[in-house]
């Protein structure tokens, strides 16, 4: 808390512009993920603040971001359709699955997680961003245009034999978990099944038609159907709104120019009367505890939803600690990376229960707060604060925003978010890889793979998979070198300068093995083909290890057969400068001593080559 309010004017103003670019953005994030605008604004206020109070990055003003809110939308979006499309019943499970997240980040943050997140190879998070551009910009096409799938009556008519499948399934499972099936001769079953009215059938119609439309393949499975009914009204809208979203921009950068667009196109728009949808209602009041998370908790019911939470919390901590980077670049200072995934999960778990989206770092708002004077955490309360007095002043006028602008400015969240430079580079980056005639750079199919599974397939998995190929490409690289630097050779082909004057009647009696690098999974295979190189002649071998500092389980084995294999052919085995990593490995399964006594480990080829001229004898003399 040192210099807590020692740059109060710089952090006030910091603050409050951050809270002002803020606005916009929540609650476009809360429109787009389903829950509502209130749940973006709820979003910013709580994590802005308690990211701030309790995180690591002084500046980092913190909120729902793009690729937090793209995740959360597929979550969200998952429940609410397990709950027969309403929103009220699936709520308590959808922030139950938000505090977990939140949970996880506080866990991951303790453990000291935080420096690892910088192994993330870039292609990864460059498919991962552009995915999330991709998904933004397709998924507003449809409220861009005023098209909304639950209020298409001849597309919702075509799921009402569905719908009405869906309600029966429903009841037989309700009525089987009561085991009234069997006890009651399916008398309840049918009566419920009687009771079934028009009003049901066409309520699940619409949860069904919703759910159709929904992400990227969905929104392009009804496109050609939408642009059959473009509203001009609300395309018009989105249209300006991105024309001064870009074009107030050049004018100046000093006031916010989504804020700006925001508040000129809806001013019109209701100035002027216009016939257009508008958002949800934004409660007013003070936020409510959403205690239902608590009373309804199950475990049983969360079990599916832990990788989910996980996934979550990993993705916050990565968007956080990236956005922690850049403003260490930008003030010359050093955050505390596990300090701040417990800043990030205490606001994510707070926002939680107050029925908050999560959130993380957000950039863009953190470099205006750094460009507008802010230095401490203040500067990101004050902009949590900021965003509150706005809810409680505001709220009733916010609710009269057009959907289209927050479309609108959606969509230039999506052209802004996509990793430009990473796209740019692809016809640069050296083709390292062949599969069949094709000739490709490894990072460039990386990129790809995780971008085209994000946008189509489902983005939690699209990172996994990325990870996993990233990882296993580089240790093939890895292994490779390692061979490469570790082929074996006699002392004939290659000696070392200290071992020129090793002497020459004991050249066909000794061979010297070279280890250059990790002993490690992607290098066994050809240090195992050591035992049947060995030159017949040779009855010593000596394995100098100065240069293998690290050696895995893998590793260990191998180093294992290989020496068995030469204890069979009566071949003594030297070591000479044992690290002290790969030392300890051999000594925990008994390698030193079972198979290499101590006598035979020696600390430089110097007092190894004194061991070698008294107990080796010339069998080859001319």
């Amino acid at each position: 808390m040192k210099n807590f309010f020692s740059h109060l004017k710089g952090d006030a103003f910091g603050g409050i512009t951050a809270g002002i670019v803020a606005l916009p953005l929540a609650l476009a994030f809360g429109v787009s993920s389903g829950l509502g605008p209130s749940a973006g604004l709820y979003g910013a206020i709580f994590i802005s603040f308690f990211a701030a109070f309790f995180g690591g990055t002084p500046t980092q003003i913190s909120g729902p971001t793009a690729p937090m809110t793209a995740v959360s939308m597929v979550v969200i979006a998952g429940i609410i359709a397990t709950h027969e499309g309403d929103v009220g019943k699936a709520l308590p499970y959808i922030l139950t699955v938000f505090l977990l997240a939140g949970l996880f980040q506080i866990g991951l943050g303790l453990l000291g997680f935080g420096k690892y997140i910088k192994y993330i190879p870039y292609p990864v998070v460059s498919g991962f961003m552009t995915a999330i551009g991709v998904i933004i910009l397709v998924t507003q096409i449809l409220p861009a245009i005023g098209y909304y799938p639950k209020e298409d009556e001849a597309f919702v008519e075509k799921f009402k034999p569905q719908a009405e499948e869906v309600i029966l399934e429903n009841i037989l499972k309700e009525e089987a978990g009561k085991d009234i099936l069997v006890l009651e001769d399916f008398k309840s079953t049918i009566e419920k099944a009687n009771q079934i009215s028009q009003e049901d059938i066409a309520k699940e119609s619409k949860t069904l038609a919703k759910k159709e439309a929904s992400g990227v393949l969905g929104t392009l499975k009804v496109l050609p159907r939408a642009l059959k009914s473009i509203n001009k009204l609300e395309l018009i809208l989105a249209l300006v709104t991105i024309f001064i979203v870009f074009g107030f921009k050049r004018i100046t950068t000093k006031v916010p120019s989504a804020l700006v667009a925001l508040v000129v196109v809806s001013g019109v728009a209701y100035g002027f009367g216009l016939d257009y949808k508008q958002i949800e209602e934004i409660p007013t009041g003070l936020p409510i505890p959403q205690l239902e998370i608590f009373s309804k908790f199950s475990i049983a019911t969360l079990t599916p939803y832990i990788f989910t939470a996980l996934s979550l919390a990993l993705l916050g901590a990565i968007d956080s600690l990236l956005t922690s980077v850049v403003a260490d670049n930008m003030t010359k200072t050093k955050h505390k990376p596990n300090k701040e995934l417990v800043g990030q999960g205490i606001g994510n778990s707070i926002a939680a229960i107050f029925g908050g989206l999560p959130g993380a770092g957000a950039t863009i708002r953190t470099v205006v707060n750094i460009n507008a004077g802010g230095k401490t955490r203040l500067s990101g309360m004050i902009a949590g604060v900021m965003l509150f007095v706005i809810m409680l002043g505001l709220g009733p006028v916010a609710s009269k925003i057009p959907a289209a602008v927050l479309a609108g400015i959606l969509i230039t969240v999506g052209i802004g978010v996509m990793d430009y430079k990473g796209l740019k580079a692809i016809p640069y980056l050296p083709k390292d890889i062949k599969i069949g005639p094709l000739k490709l750079s490894s990072e460039v199919m990386i990129m790809l793979v995780v971008l085209l599974l994000s946008t189509f397939w489902d983005l939690v998995y699209a990172v996994g998979i990325g990870l996993v190929i990233s990882s296993l490409l580089f240790m093939k690289t890895i292994g490779d070198l390692t061979a490469k630097r570790s082929d074996v050779k006699s002392l004939k082909e290659e000696a070392w300068p200290d071992e020129y004057g090793f002497p020459t009647a004991l050249k066909e009696e000794v061979f010297i093995k070279h280890l250059k690098g990790p002993l490690f999974f992607g290098s066994t295979s050809d240090f195992l083909a050591l035992s049947k190189q060995i030159p017949s002649t040779a009855k010593t071998v000596v394995i100098r290890l100065g240069r293998m500092q690290y050696m895995d389980q893998s590793g260990l084995y191998a180093m294992e057969d290989v020496l068995i294999d030469l204890k069979r052919q009566n071949i003594t085995v030297l070591f000479v400068n044992l690290l002290k990593q790969p030392r300890y490995m051999m000594e925990r399964i008994d390698i030193i001593p079972d198979l290499i006594p101590n006598e035979h480990i020696f600390k430089n080829f110097d007092t190894c080559l004194d061991w070698v001229k008294t107990n080796v004898k010339d069998e080859f003399k001319n």
